[in-house]
């Protein structure tokens, strides 16, 4: 009988909060906060991918960039190597940077547009102290090669290269500080359809080949269907659903994950999908609804979702719902 390998987890996130202070129209109006990420838990396993979703605004990217603190986190704990990064100092989070990289969106204003790749490169080995000196100019030929571009490459500027080219060097600069985690911030969804197959296709060689672990943001269902091993879905700065892939695009347990489901094109045309329309508009973040935050366009919200908040449960194993009704609504 073969046992189960026990996952490793790489990343804890317990109870992360991200609250954006509101500009006052007058001094005698209350503060009010926009609640971008509002008290989430969730673990990333070593080597895995977990890909976040859901709807512009729910609090996807803003999750990515409080983890590495790029925002302050307004409370909560992200647990890494034994340490609580929101309680590090500027100098100690600069000394585990290394470990925890990120991608961006747009390639093109994530590299500085006067500097060469060289330069680009060699300032974030220099930085982290990740290569000798003597030693940058080997490793940087070899970033390149492992992300397809010519050595040629490192005396150009940004503005020469394609997009596809820029994130090339975008992930190469990543892999320049041999990272733990890579966060990667909708980092195909500015590209072309055919290039971001290429990118998605590179980032799992080089997973397999560095043992990277990745938290892959995007709301493209059909990007996260081919590099996900975990899904995480977010509904308004909460998390929804949690699961295997797998569980998730086969058995969706929430109602808000079942409508994003419902609305991925099918490759078979014979095959009509049923879409389910959800009415309405996403609430305000400022003021985000009592209870469920998705009951206002929920079409099976009863009294009880409009005053408790679901909390997020294991339904099935290994597969975490946040609803007061999934186990009628799985049946």
């Amino acid at each position: 009988m073969k046992i189960a390998e026990e996952k490793k987890v790489l990343l804890e996130v317990a109870n992360l909060k991200q609250y954006f202070s509101v500009k006052k129209d007058s001094i005698f109006k209350p503060k009010t906060y926009v609640k971008a990420v509002d008290d989430i838990s969730f673990v990333v396993n070593e080597g895995e991918t977990l890909s976040i979703v859901g709807e512009s605004g729910c609090g996807k990217s803003t999750t990515g960039r409080s983890i590495l603190k790029l925002d302050e986190p307004t409370g909560g704990k992200v647990i890494y190597a034994g340490r609580n990064l929101v309680d590090l100092s500027r100098k100690e989070m600069r000394d585990l940077r290394g470990d925890l990289q990120v991608i961006f969106q747009d390639p093109f204003a994530s590299l500085n547009p006067r500097q060469t790749i060289k330069q680009i490169l060699t300032e974030a080995m220099t930085i982290q102290q990740s290569v000798p000196k003597p030693l940058q100019k080997d490793r940087m030929a070899e970033l390149l090669n492992l992300v397809g571009l010519p050595t040629e490459a490192l005396n150009r500027y940004p503005h020469e290269f394609s997009g596809g080219q820029r994130q090339r060097i975008g992930i190469a600069r990543a892999l320049a500080v041999d990272p733990k985690l890579i966060i990667c911030d909708e980092a195909v969804s500015a590209l072309d359809v055919s290039i971001q197959a290429q990118i998605l296709n590179l980032l799992k060689k080089l997973q397999k080949q560095f043992q990277l672990t990745f938290l892959f943001i995007s709301h493209d269902l059909s990007v996260v269907r081919h590099i996900s091993d975990r899904v995480m879905v977010m509904y308004l700065g909460k998390i929804v659903e949690i699961s295997d892939k797998k569980d998730l695009f086969d058995n969706p347990l929430h109602p808000y994950t079942k409508a994003l489901l419902s609305s991925i094109p099918a490759t078979n045309p014979s095959i009509k999908n049923e879409r389910i329309l959800l009415k309405g508009d996403v609430p305000s973040p400022i003021n985000p609804p009592s209870g469920c935050r998705f009951h206002t366009r929920c079409p099976f919200a009863a009294d009880r979702c409009k005053t408790e908040e679901p909390a997020l449960r294991e339904l099935e194993p290994d597969h975490f719902v946040s609803c007061h009704f999934a186990e009628e609504l799985a049946q």
